[in-house]
């Protein structure tokens, strides 16, 4: 699962302007004649960035789709283009095509690994984490080489520039990662654990290094890092949630089988529990659902074990809420359903044809029931509302799941934000948990992006160092001289 929403502010929010790093003296000299590559690396460089999910970010979608999250068409393969939201803006995904001109071409695979593991191009400018390079600095030196292998020999050269990122100041520092790496990059090729077997060591490299399952699963510190002692509990990705998926049996998975957990990665979909959605549809499309069976088993081994983290508001796991109902009084305006008559309406208009007058879904499960539904069910409500302004596209094997959005990109007459939180309070209320879902959370999931708040801090906090500073100067201007030993004011 790519980091595409990750939160691109893992910048050291606080840090003061640096200039920009000079480039290596031998950054535009071109890298000796590329190796010989055996069939059998190049292979396996193939089956690694499809573990890696590398088509989800380097694939831009057709230009009607690009930020919906829905995309699985590409306009080209590798080339980049795609628009990573993040609270700082979008981070726009490099071409990294063997191409000369605007892609990798030039790299050496020394350099190809020092921009995967350590997040520097070969210009040695600074790599934002959308990259996952955190995830990825856990590579080994054999798969590192399979993926050079894989992308200089068997990618097709595409010359397009992708667009270029441009942050607001400071994010658009890219120096001051350095310091953010200092603090939070943990380099060397992942070890294998010998109190575990091997099944468990193979899932979890799986999980942390190739696949970045933590980079969305986790929560952030004040510097954007990841919480360590919180991994996989869950975290904020634009418009959706990555929910907890630790071993407890109410906040997280722990109540789903390794099967279960096998199932939904390899098909998107688990009667009764889930179905995957944005950017976890998009990471079964190209990758869960293309690996080996083996893997794929190896990854829920190792999630199934992962540390239980509670979230003291969850009273019951999210997918056992809710029970089949009929609504025809809420649309009529009974007395007992004032309130709930928008919703309701809304409801019956638009989604009942698929999903069931009494929400239990199609008959063969492909449209899921609404009712012991982890996205209605959730304690936070932004995956509903994310899926009723997005939709859902996921492409497994030759069956294509498709459920259009109703936001402002819908191809049917876009909801306003009034109509959806009536919709989605509707729906928590009929078949999960309750609450009311209000305009504002919609206008904030349809933005899918926090950034006044995280630029306010960090131009604050520049605010406060340069006062500071002015003031130790100040300071050390107006403060009387040391007069030379024996001599005197007169």
């Amino acid at each position: 699962m790519k980091a595409r929403t990750v939160l691109a502010g893992m910048l050291l929010a606080l840090a003061l302007p640096i200039a920009a790093q000079a480039q290596p003296a031998n950054a535009q000299t071109p890298p000796a004649a590329l190796p010989r590559f055996t069939p059998q690396d190049v292979e396996r460089g193939r089956y690694l960035a499809t573990a890696g999910d590398c088509a989800a970010c380097h694939n831009a979608p057709q230009a009607e789709g690009k930020g919906d999250n829905n995309g699985s068409a590409e306009t080209g393969e590798m080339a980049g283009g795609y628009p990573i939201v993040s609270p700082l803006g979008s981070i726009y995904s490099t071409n990294i095509t063997p191409s000369r001109s605007h892609g990798i071409g030039a790299y050496s695979e020394a350099e190809f690994s020092r921009a995967l593991r350590e997040g520097v191009r070969r210009d040695g400018a600074r790599l934002y984490p959308a990259m996952p390079y955190t995830s990825y600095s856990g590579l080994t030196d054999a798969d590192v080489h399979a993926l050079y292998a894989y992308f200089m020999s068997a990618v097709r050269p595409i010359d397009r520039a992708a667009p270029a990122t441009s942050l607001p100041f400071p994010f658009n520092i890219r120096t001051s990662m350095r310091f953010w790496n200092a603090l939070f990059l943990k380099g060397g090729p992942a070890q294998a654990d010998p109190g575990h077997d091997a099944q468990w060591n193979r899932g979890r490299y799986l999980a942390e290094t190739l696949g970045h399952c933590s980079t969305c699963h986790s929560p952030r510190g004040f510097l954007m890092e990841e919480k360590s002692s919180a991994a996989f509990s869950g975290g904020p990705l634009g418009a959706w949630y990555a929910p907890n998926i630790t071993s407890d049996k109410v906040s997280g998975i722990g109540g789903w089988s390794k099967q279960e957990i096998a199932q939904y990665l390899q098909t998107g979909h688990v009667p009764g529990k889930a179905q995957a959605a944005g950017d976890m549809a998009e990471a079964v499309t190209h990758s869960f659902s293309r690996m080996t069976r083996s893997d794929v088993d190896a990854i829920a081994a190792y999630i199934a074990a992962v540390p239980a983290v509670h979230d003291a508001g969850d009273k019951q796991p999210a997918y056992s809420y809710g029970k089949p109902g009929t609504f025809e009084a809420d649309i009529r305006g009974t007395q007992e359903a004032k309130g709930r008559q928008e919703g309701a309406r809304l409801y019956s208009g638009l989604c009942a044809a698929c999903h069931g007058r009494d929400g239990d879904g199609s008959p063969d499960g492909v449209i899921p029931s609404l009712y012991h539904n982890s996205t209605v069910g959730a304690s936070r409500s932004n995956n509903l509302v994310a899926v009723i302004l997005h939709g859902v596209d996921r492409t497994v094997g030759d069956q294509h799941v498709m459920m259009p959005g109703f936001g402002e990109r819908s191809f049917v007459q876009p909801l306003t934000d009034h109509q959806i939180a009536s919709l989605a309070t509707f729906l928590r209320g009929a078949f999960g948990p309750g609450g009311d879902v209000t305009e504002k959370q919609v206008a904030v999931a349809s933005a899918q992006s926090s950034l006044s708040m995280i630029l306010l801090m960090a131009r604050t906090g520049l605010v406060l160092a340069a006062l500071v500073l002015i003031g130790i100067v100040g300071w050390r201007l107006r403060r009387p001289k040391r007069l030379p030993a024996g001599q005197h004011l007169s």
